[in-house]
Parts: structure tokens; C-alpha cells; sequence
């Protein structure tokens, strides 16, 4: 039978990221606090746990309806960026230079992992463009071979409706050095180039 402190370690441990010397970390971490702090940490894990679910417009994460996103009348909603995750969703309001609104298809196409379109959030994206004028479609899934499949694949999909689709450009970094750059990150930045 499991110690108090090696349950929770284990537990910890099945985060992504944490390892189990990490975990054992944290959990010594939190018994040198105040026994208040473990009571707020387990309730802010419960709130998680009952009160957060998928926005109904866009499947971000929220404890209401609708994402505060959604919900801002002072977004674009004519214009649509399209993500992975809710994690890609946060790293784009990060920026604070993308005004509109979001749908998270909470994964990528990878046939050999068994995720096929039924498993991400597509069927809902088509639904959403049926009632929802929308002028452009940003497609930022990442750039990798599963997100590369991904954006091909809606782009395909929405090709006969019309709409405006483009995709995140792909390239150098800012303050990064050419000689430093992987070849494929090179080969994307060539092939995205812009007129100056």
C-alpha cells in the first residue's frame, strides 16, 4: 500500500513534463506550506474538474457557454484562426495582434495514432460556417506533418465554399541566424517569402 506522499507523487508523475523526481519535487514542495495551501490547491483541481468544459462556439476551454472570446463583441468575428489546441489558442492571444475568434479542433489528423477527422472538432467547424458569415479562415496548425495534413485537408474541405483561406507563414526566426536554422525551417522560410 501506497504512503500519502508516494500516491501523490505517482499521481504527479502522470502529468506530461513531470517526471517522478519532479513530482516527489513538488509534492515536498507542498508540504513545506501552509496547510492552507494544499486545501486550495485540491479545491482549484476540483473547480477544474466540475466546472470547466468546451465553449459551445469555438471548444476552447471555459466555465461558461460561451468563452470570453466568443462572447467579446469587439472581436472579428468575420475572421476565424483555426488551431490545434487550446494551448496554440493561448500562445496566439499571447501576441495581442490576432483580433478575432478562434475554433479548436483539440488535436491533429494521424492516421497511425488512429485520430481521423471524426476524432477533432471539423464536423463542427462546417456547421459553425454554415449559420456564421465568415470572410477569412486562418488555418495555424503547426508546422509539422500532422498539422501540415491537417490544414490540407480542411483547406480541401472548405475549397467549395468560397471562403478566403490562408495559413500562418513559416520561417526564421526574429534574431535568428541563418547558419544556426534547420534545413526544413529554411527550405519554409524560401518557400514563404514576401515581396519587399
Amino acid at each position: 500500500m501506497l504512503t500519502p506522499i508516494e500516491r501523490l507523487t505517482q499521481e504527479l508523475a502522470k502529468l506530461p513534463g513531470i517526471g517522478h523526481k519532479t513530482a516527489l519535487r513538488l509534492v515536498l514542495h507542498i508540504l513545506r506550506q501552509p496547510s492552507h495551501y494544499a486545501q486550495s490547491l485540491s479545491q482549484a483541481l476540483a473547480d477544474v474538474s466540475a466546472k470547466v468544459r468546451f465553449c459551445e462556439e469555438c471548444f476552447h476551454f471555459t466555465d461558461e457557454p460561451l468563452c470570453p472570446i466568443c462572447r467579446d463583441k469587439k472581436r472579428d468575428h468575420h475572421l476565424l484562426c483555426v488551431v490545434e489546441d487550446s494551448s496554440d489558442l493561448m500562445a496566439v492571444e499571447r501576441t495581442h495582434s490576432f483580433k478575432g475568434v478562434y475554433h479548436v479542433l483539440h488535436g491533429s489528423l494521424s492516421p497511425i495514432d488512429g485520430i481521423g477527422p471524426n476524432e477533432l472538432r471539423i464536423q463542427e467547424l462546417m456547421a459553425r460556417l454554415q449559420k456564421q458569415e465568415v470572410h477569412e479562415i486562418i488555418l495555424a496548425t503547426n508546422p509539422n506533418i500532422s498539422g501540415d495534413a491537417t490544414a490540407l485537408y480542411i483547406s480541401k474541405l472548405l475549397k467549395p465554399m468560397g471562403l478566403k483561406m490562408t495559413r500562418l507563414a513559416n520561417g526564421i526566426p526574429v534574431g535568428g541566424h541563418i547558419e544556426y536554422i534547420d534545413q526544413m525551417t529554411l527550405s519554409r522560410a524560401f518557400e514563404s517569402r514576401v515581396e519587399c
